[in-house]
C-alpha cells in the first residue's frame, strides 16, 4: 500500500473516531494506562451486552482499532529506543579497541548480552585451508564444540556464509534446509544447543564470517532480534576490518624497509583513519550533533561534506550504498547511506571529491554509522535527560515526600508506575580496588549501568552506601530471585566486574506508602550482605531464598567457623571415605527424625540408616539429637548447603 493510502485510511479512521461521540474516550484511558491488548476488547463487548445501538458498536470498533494502531507504535518506539541504547553502547566500546582478540570477544560478550542468549559464538572464514573455524566462544561449556572447523557450506553457519542472509532454526536438529555432518552435530549436542540464530560478518559482497546466538532449549527468535543482531553485525565488521587493516598495517612495517616511503604513506592513511576515529568517538561522547560529525570529516578528508535528507539525496546512490554497506561514487560526490536498523536516515555527501583513498572511503563509511546512533539517540535525548536528573528514589527512600498525587506525576515524567508491583535490588561491587580513585571509577560504572538498566526497564536507580539501589518493576510471572540473578548478571557483564545483587519481596502501591521503599531496600541490604558472608559473589538472591536464615545472616558472623565447629567432622568423613553421612542427617531431620521414613527417603534399608546414625553420633557425641543440638545441626546443615551452592 503507498504511503498516500495509508495516510487516507489513517485520516477516515481519525474522523469516523471523532464522529463517534466520545467513542475515543475508553480507549484513550486505557492508552494513557498501558493496558494490554486484550483490555481493548473490553469497552466493545460492555456495549454490546448493554445493547448499545449499532452505530454506537460500529464507532467503538474504529476507536479501538485506531487505539490498537497507536500502542503498537509507542510499543515499537520504546522497543527501539533500548536497542538502540544497546547498539550506542556498543559502537562505544568497540571505539576504544585496537587489538583483534579483544575485538572478538567483546564482539561476542555482547550479542550474547544483547539477546540474553546462553551462548554466543563467532567463526571466521579461513581463506587458506578453505574452512570456517570457531575464533571466539561466549558461555561454551564443551570442549568439543569450542574447536570445531568445519567445511565451507556445512552447518547452519555454511547456509549464511553461502546466501549472506541470517538464519535461524528453532529446533537444529529437526532442520533440513541446511547440511547436517557429523562433527559439526556432534559439538553441538554436546554443547546442548537447540535454537540458533546466526547472521553474517559481511565485508562489502564478501561474507567473512558468522556471529551467532544459541540457547539449549526451544526458543522463537524474533524478527526485531534477528535485526537487532544483524545491526550488530554491521558495527562487529566494521572493528574486525579496522583491527585487520592495524595488523596487516604492522606487519608492512615489520617486513617491507625498502618500501619506506610506500609505508610512510600508509601509516599518514592509517593516522588519519585513527584521528577521525578519535573525533567521532569524541564527538559521541560529548553529546555532539550531526553536523559536527560532518565538520570533523571534513577537515580531515579535505573536503566539503554534508548531511542530506533521504529525500533530497540521490536515490539510486543511496539505495546501492545502503545495500552494499559501503559509500558509492555519484559523478564527482561520494554519497555513504546512514541507516540502522533497515530505516533510511539519510547520507552523508562529500562534495567533489572523484578520487578517494580506499580508508578514506572507509572513514566516511564509519561517519555515516556514528551519525545514524547520534540521529537515532536525539529522538530520546530529552527523556533520557529527565530520567539521569531524577531524584525521585532518593525522595522514596527518604520518605521526603509523601504526596501521592506528586509522586505519581513525578513518576510519570519519569515513566515509572508506583501502583505496579517492584522489587528493590541492593548492587554492590565486588572487587578490591587498588586506591579510592579507582574504586570511585568503578562505582560509576556500576551506577551508570545500573541507571541505563532501569531507564530501559521504566524503573529507578540510585547510588547510596557505596554501592547502587535499584527499583525495578516485576513482570507477571516473574519472581524476585529470578530479577535479582538476571541483574547481577546484566550488571556483571556491563562494568566486567562481579556484582552481588540482593533483592526484598515485591512491594506495590509505592505512592501511597512510600516508607515502604526504605523497608525493603534493608531487607535487600540483608540479602547481600547474606550472600556475601556465604562467599556468593557475584550472584543474586532474594529474602525468600533464605527463609529465617535472612534474619540472622547480616553482621560480621563466622558461618564457616559455626558450621565446621558443629558438623565439621562429619563433613570431613564424608569426605575422606565418601560416604553419605551428611546427607542422611539432611533426611533424617526433614523426616521428623524417624528412620523408618528416612530409609524410604534415602531409598535404603532401615539397618543402613542406624549405621550411618551410629556412625553420626560417635563423631557428634551423644546428645547429638537433644534439642538444642539438634537445632544447631539443622542449621548448621542449611548454611553448609547454601555455602555449597557457589561450587556448583
Amino acid at each position: 500500500m503507498s504511503r498516500d493510502h495509508v495516510q487516507s485510511a489513517e485520516r477516515s479512521d481519525a474522523a469516523a473516531a471523532a464522529s463517534a461521540g466520545g467513542a475515543e474516550a475508553p480507549f484513550l484511558e486505557l492508552l494513557a494506562r498501558g493496558a494490554s491488548a486484550d483490555a481493548y476488547e473490553q469497552p466493545v463487548l460492555l456495549a454490546r451486552a448493554e445493547g448499545r445501538p449499532a452505530e454506537r458498536i460500529v464507532a467503538l470498533e474504529q476507536a479501538k482499532l485506531l487505539a490498537l494502531r497507536v500502542r503498537s507504535e509507542l510499543e515499537g518506539r520504546r522497543r527501539r529506543e533500548a536497542e538502540l541504547s544497546a547498539l550506542f553502547e556498543t559502537a562505544h566500546d568497540l571505539a576504544g579497541l585496537r587489538d583483534l582478540d579483544a575485538v572478538l570477544q567483546a564482539i561476542v560478550q555482547r550479542a550474547r548480552s544483547l539477546l540474553g542468549t546462553d551462548v554466543a559464538y563467532l567463526s571466521l572464514n579461513d581463506p587458506v585451508r578453505e574452512d570456517t573455524y570457531m575464533r571466539v566462544t561466549e558461555g561454551s561449556v564443551a570442549a568439543r564444540f569450542q574447536q570445531l572447523r568445519l567445511g565451507m557450506g556445512e552447518g547452519l553457519g555454511g547456509l549464511v556464509a553461502q546466501t549472506a542472509r541470517p538464519y535461524v532454526t528453532d529446533d537444529y536438529f529437526k532442520d533440513d534446509r541446511f547440511q547436517h555432518t557429523h562433527a559439526i552435530d556432534t559439538g553441538v549436542r554436546d554443547e546442548g544447543l537447540v535454537a540458533i540464530l546466526g547472521v553474517p560478518l559481511m565485508l562489502g559482497h564478501h561474507v567473512i564470517g558468522v556471529l551467532f546466538a544459541a540457547d539449549r532449549r526451544a526458543r522463537v527468535f524474533e524478527r526485531e532480534q534477528i535485526a537487532l543482531l544483524g545491526s550488530f553485525a554491521a558495527l562487529a565488521a566494521a572493528a574486525i576490518d579496522t583491527a585487520n587493516l592495524l595488523t596487516e598495517t604492522r606487519s608492512a612495517l615489520a617486513g617491507l624497509e625498502r618500501a619506506n616511503e610506500i609505508i610512510r604513506d600508509r601509516s599518514g592513511v592509517i593516522e588519519r583513519a585513527s584521528d577521525v576515529h578519535d573525533r567521532l568517538a569524541e564527538l559521541v561522547l560529548r553529546g555532539g550533533g550531526v553536523h559536527d560529525v560532518a565538520a570533523a570529516v571534513s577537515e580531515v578528508l579535505d573536503g566539503t561534506v554534508e548531511f542530506s535528507e533521504a529525500a533530497t539525496a540521490p536515490a539510486e546512490a543511496l539505495e546501492v550504498s545502503r545495500a552494499e554497506g559501503h559509500a558509492v561514487r555519484h559523478a564527482d560526490d561520494w554519497i555513504a547511506a546512514v541507516a540502522a536498523g533497515g530505516e533510511l536516515l539519510g547520507a552523508l555527501v562529500l562534495r567533489g571529491h572523484p578520487g578517494l583513498d580506499p580508508v578514506d572511503q572507509r572513514t566516511l563509511e564509519r561517519a555515516a554509522m556514528v551519525t545514524s546512533l547520534l540521529l537515532l539517540a536525539r529522538r530520546s535525548a530529552a527523556e533520557a535527560e529527565q530520567r539521569v536528573r531524577g531524584e525521585l528514589l532518593d525522595d522514596l527512600l527518604d520518605a521526603r515526600d509523601r504526596d501521592p498525587r506528586l509522586l505519581r506525576e513525578r513518576a510519570s515524567r519519569l515513566h515509572a508506575d508506583l501502583d505496579a508491583g517492584h522489587v528493590v535490588l541492593a548492587a554492590r561491587l565486588d572487587v578490591a580496588a587498588a586506591d579510592a580513585d579507582q574504586e570511585a571509577a568503578s562505582r560509576r560504572r556500576l551506577w551508570s549501568a545500573a541507571s541505563h538498566l532501569a531507564a530501559t526497564r521504566h524503573g529507578l536507580a540510585a547510588a547510596r552506601d557505596g554501592g547502587t539501589v535499584l527499583l525495578l518493576p516485576l513482570e507477571p510471572g516473574d519472581t524476585a530471585t529470578e530479577l535479582a540473578r538476571r541483574t547481577a548478571r546484566h550488571l556483571g557483564t556491563a562494568v566486567h566486574e562481579s556484582v552481588t545483587v540482593g533483592a526484598s519481596a515485591p512491594v506495590g502501591d509505592l505512592a501511597a506508602h512510600p516508607d515502604a521503599v526504605a523497608a525493603a531496600y534493608e531487607e535487600g541490604r540483608r540479602c547481600l550482605d547474606a550472600l556475601r558472608l556465604l562467599g556468593r559473589v557475584g550472584d543474586g538472591a532474594a529474602a525468600e531464598d533464605f527463609g529465617f536464615l535472612g534474619l540472622l545472616l547480616a553482621g560480621d558472623r563466622d558461618i564457616g567457623g559455626f558450621v565446621d565447629r558443629t558438623i565439621g567432622q562429619v563433613v570431613a568423613y564424608d569426605e575422606r571415605r565418601g560416604t553419605d553421612l551428611v546427607r542422611t542427617l539432611d533426611a533424617y531431620f526433614a523426616c521428623g527424625m524417624s528412620p523408618a521414613r528416612t530409609k524410604d527417603e534415602l531409598h535404603v534399608h532401615v539397618n543402613t540408616v542406624a549405621q550411618r546414625l551410629e556412625r553420626v553420633g560417635r563423631l557428634l557425641g551423644d546428645d547429638w539429637q537433644s534439642p538444642a543440638r539438634a537445632l544447631e545441626i539443622q542449621l548448621a546443615l542449611r548454611l553448609h548447603r547454601l555455602s555449597d551452592r557457589v561450587q556448583h
